[in-house]
């Protein structure tokens, strides 16, 4: 299974109604500070975040992701909306 994958299945418990992952991690090969571990662009959108700041919908998804930060992923860029809010983002 690759890291997207295994991402992407850690993610489900929030039972997204839309989902976009990709690796950016060759765009990042060998810039300072990274010690191995992907960069990677997540959007999604779920029922979960209803009523929840951004900040509150960051941590659902790190918690999910917690013992992969920052050896296997280094950076991870999220957008992360409602059903509703899901004509903001760009998938």
């Amino acid at each position: 299974m690759t890291l997207a994958e295994e991402i992407t299945s850690r993610l489900q418990s929030l039972e997204p109604t839309e989902f976009y992952i990709e690796d950016e991690s060759a765009m990042h090969a060998g810039h300072a500070g990274n010690s191995g571990g992907g960069h990677f662009k997540l959007k999604m959108a779920s029922s979960h975040f209803y009523e929840k700041s951004q900040i509150m919908r960051h941590r659902l998804i790190y918690q999910l992701l917690a013992d992969l930060i920052p050896n296997r992923i280094h950076a991870l860029s999220i957008q992360a909306v409602t059903p509703d809010e899901l004509s903001s983002i760009k998938l």
